[in-house]
């Protein structure tokens, strides 16, 4: 994968994007956090906190050939996925170091890997993570190279999880999508135990302020 633009060219991306707006942060206050971190860097991806930034505020920023980001119809609680098993940063801003797309894990399902992440020392993207990584450097999504966001589960009112994950892929414009929406960025879900040519599973090293 290429590198990520540094801290500071990530800072203006999301500042051009009006995300700092949704985050009830000024743009200044954005470029700091990027500058004292190491405005340089390149090995770290900046994100904002899914409580600050959900995931349906995030994906209509995506854009890919000209087609604008869309979550699927039917995964109208996209933004009650939240962070499991996964520790996050308790600030509005923070660092996502090692990001990976997982592609050696293409045709596992979520289940499997799972534990085969943990044992790496890895911990799975959040879905508002994932998003994040596509708006700063689109060839994260390719065709028949995209990935799940297994960080993000929604539990449900019985407190156990929901078995749809989270996934970032490339929509061939088929069934509800519609034909417009052919080669856009599509947030949608996978279900725990099934398996996916073309998803991998996007993780990281580790989260940090």
């Amino acid at each position: 994968m290429p590198l990520l633009p540094s801290l500071d060219a990530q800072a203006e991306r999301l500042v051009a994007l009006g995300v700092h707006e949704r985050a009830g942060l000024t743009a200044d206050e954005l470029r700091a956090f990027a500058r004292e971190a190491g405005g340089e860097r390149t090995d770290v991806l900046l994100a904002v906190h899914p409580d600050r930034a959900p995931a349906s505020a995030l994906a209509p920023l995506l854009r890919r050939e000209g087609k604008e980001g869309f979550v699927v119809v039917d995964m109208p609680d996209v933004d009650d996925f939240a962070p499991s098993g996964v520790d996050v940063p308790d600030a509005p801003l923070y660092l996502v170091a090692g990001v990976d797309r997982g592609d050696h894990m293409s045709n596992w399902s979520p289940e499997e890997a799972l534990p085969a992440l943990t044992k790496e020392d890895r911990t799975p993207l959040l879905l508002s993570e994932g998003i994040h990584w596509v708006l700063q450097e689109p060839a994260a999504l390719e065709r028949n190279r995209c990935f799940m966001t297994i960080g993000s589960r929604l539990r449900k009112a019985n407190g156990t999880l929901d078995a749809r994950t989270p996934a970032i892929w490339i929509s061939n414009g088929t069934g509800r999508d519609g034909r417009a929406r052919r080669d856009a960025p599509k947030v949608g879900w996978c279900w725990w135990g099934n398996r996916h040519t073309w998803l991998g599973f996007g993780s990281t090293t580790g989260r940090s302020v």
